[in-house]
């Protein structure tokens, strides 16, 4: 019988280290040899403008990565170039305008990257609407964006389009593994950007792409302390938003930052990541139950 686990109270089920016969093995070990190293390598990173976006590409520049920024906002999108470039040298950084719920304005955010730096190495799907009231846009944004963002990437990086590999960071949250009450909405997306990344990051599509593919999935920050009642689509779920964030601490931006680094490294194609109350990254075993 397949053993079980808990996490936060929900049920868990292990990776299954041998595989059927005739199935392909469900989890496999990423070739140490292949580890990334961040110096000069590019990373593509949407919702980059502010927040977390911004954190993410900070912390990528300090560790000798060059970064284009893509975000909707083209004004805080070109001050944030501009004051990244300053701090980190201007010919590492680029700012792209960029509509992620467009897939031919992500394309071209794409290709200019490519244009600008000669490669795009690594690619963070960040770009997110936590607000249950304007649904449609949220799924598009969250869930569609993030499809759009991850085969863009297997386009652009894959060795079997001619790149050389490289790694898809997929942001979920907490609530992909723990749902999320109050914003039942916003939790579906994120549950499916879980199950996108697990799909992508299998053995099947890793081998043939040699792209990586794997999900981060942060618990609540501090900036998401404000304004948390205008999210959802009825007033009556605050009372269910207290029970969702009870017993989590509040984390701060640059933490999720850092621990994302050794992540894009040298983590597992596949592997969900969560980091939660300002600790390490904690990778949380997970796999499909044999039919």
């Amino acid at each position: 019988m397949q053993r079980e686990e808990k996490i936060n109270g929900n049920l868990i089920f292990p990776q299954q280290e041998k595989g059927e016969e005739g199935r392909l093995k469900r989890t496999h070990q990423l070739d140490r040899r292949q580890r990334m190293d961040l110096t000069d390598k590019v990373a593509l990173v949407t919702g980059a403008a502010t927040g977390l976006g911004r954190t993410f590409c900070e912390e990528i520049l300090r560790h000798g990565g060059k970064v284009s920024i893509c975000d909707l906002d083209s004004d805080a999108g070109e001050h944030t170039a501009d004051e990244l470039g300053e701090t980190f040298g201007k010919e590492r950084v680029l700012f792209c305008h960029c509509d992620v719920t467009d897939y031919s304005q992500y394309e071209e955010a794409f290709q200019t990257t490519m244009t600008e730096f000669d490669s795009i190495d690594i690619v963070i799907n960040n770009a997110e609407i936590w607000n249950d009231k304007f649904w449609e846009l949220e799924v598009d944004v969250n869930l569609n964006g993030t499809i759009r963002g991850t085969l863009l990437a297997q386009r652009f990086m894959g060795r079997n389009s001619g790149g050389r590999g490289g790694v898809v960071i997929n942001i979920g949250s907490a609530t992909s593994v723990r749902p999320q009450i109050s914003t039942p909405i916003y939790s579906a997306t994120k549950h499916a950007i879980l199950a996108l990344s697990r799909s992508c990051g299998d053995a099947y599509h890793f081998n043939l792409t040699g792209v990586r593919v794997i999900v981060v999935c942060p618990a609540l920050l501090e900036n998401a302390m404000s304004s948390h009642n205008k999210r959802f689509k009825s007033p009556n779920h605050e009372k269910a938003w207290q029970l969702d964030v009870k017993g989590l601490m509040p984390q701060k931006l640059e933490h999720v930052a850092k621990c994302i680094i050794p992540i894009i490294k040298d983590a597992t194609s596949g592997s969900i990541w969560l980091i939660a109350n300002g600790k390490s990254a904690k990778e949380i075993p997970y796999s499909a139950i044999q039919l």
